[in-house]
């Protein structure tokens, strides 16, 4: 007998994580995130929370899209041939955060479901869920750094005693731009078509990854915030972000997905930082804080 997914489970978690991640952050900036509902023609729609040019954040967007097809897109497909033709859904929170102070890194999570419905009632709908998140500094501090690890690696810590070291090496893996030989920025984790062993442990597994990103990051802003900066280190944070520009468009498989499935281009673009340079050529000069930036763009264990 085939078996309904409880879909709208995953639906009540996602609407509650956005809202809970939402109100911290409004409380630590001291104004009220703007609000955009959104319908989408072909089925489904979205709550994209966001704010810009703000005193602690100079560009935040926490997204909800719960949104729904009837023919996958090819970025899906692309990896499950199989799945072509299926009637389909997909859901989750997704976020990206740009601050201010260039000693305050950019940070990303994402946690989501996805949906191929049968064609018919005899045989199984598949599913599989995805996230994780990861950090990029400016000016790396190890402590940050180590804390952000620590708690990724206690989110998985019930899940199995390799998830971790799967994920964060899927992490590394995922965020490198290859045309620059080098990590967006410290990783994080990373995880995609987790359906085993079933429904409720991979569901519960994503809300770990999911709730834990306050804990991992809201720490780090907390220490930073009020560290002193000159436009030097706002002219070095513009030029590495137009590194986060390259990796969203050039390789991102959220941000394709969601064009190609005819999501709302506002709300996929929202994850561009408000700001960024591109010089010709540049390198910073040895024995700079901005040069240091370079010896962390690999992997790296940062748990010792």
């Amino acid at each position: 007998m085939k078996k309904t997914l409880p879909i709208d489970s995953a639906h009540q978690y996602f609407v509650s994580l956005q809202e809970k991640i939402v109100s911290t952050l409004e409380k630590a900036e001291g104004k009220v995130f703007g609000q955009d509902n959104w319908v989408r023609e072909e089925g489904g729609g979205g709550i994209s929370r966001f704010i810009e040019g703000g005193d602690l954040f100079e560009r935040a967007g926490v997204l909800f899209s719960h949104v729904k097809g009837s023919t996958l897109p090819p970025s899906a497909t692309a990896r499950k041939p199989e799945m072509a033709g299926r009637r389909w859904e997909a859901m989750g929170v997704s976020l990206v955060i740009h601050p201010r102070n260039p000693y305050i890194p950019t940070v990303h999570m994402n946690v989501r479901l996805f949906v191929a419905f049968a064609p018919d009632d005899a045989t199984q709908d598949v599913f599989w869920f995805g996230g994780g998140l990861d950090l990029t500094p400016y000016y790396v501090f190890e402590e940050d750094a180590k804390h952000f690890h620590q708690v990724c690696h206690d989110s998985l810590a019930t899940f199995g005693e390799d998830r971790y070291c799967q994920y964060k090496k899927w992490c590394d893996e995922y965020f490198y731009l290859k045309h620059r030989k080098e990590t967006r920025g410290i990783g994080g984790l990373f995880f995609d078509d987790v359906s085993e062993p079933d429904f409720a442990t991979a569901f519960d597994m994503t809300q770990s990854v999911g709730n834990c990103f306050l804990q991992a990051y809201m720490p780090i802003v907390e220490r930073r915030y009020l560290t002193p900066y000159s436009q030097h280190e706002r002219d070095f944070q513009a030029y590495r972000r137009g590194r986060y520009v390259e990796f969203n468009l050039v390789f991102d498989r959220g941000t394709l997905f969601g064009l190609q499935s005819g999501g709302r281009t506002e709300s996929i673009l929202l994850s561009m930082p408000p700001l960024a340079t591109w010089r010709y050529d540049w390198q910073a000069p040895d024995g700079t804080e901005e040069a240091k930036l370079q010896q962390y763009l690999r992997a790296r264990d940062w748990l010792k």
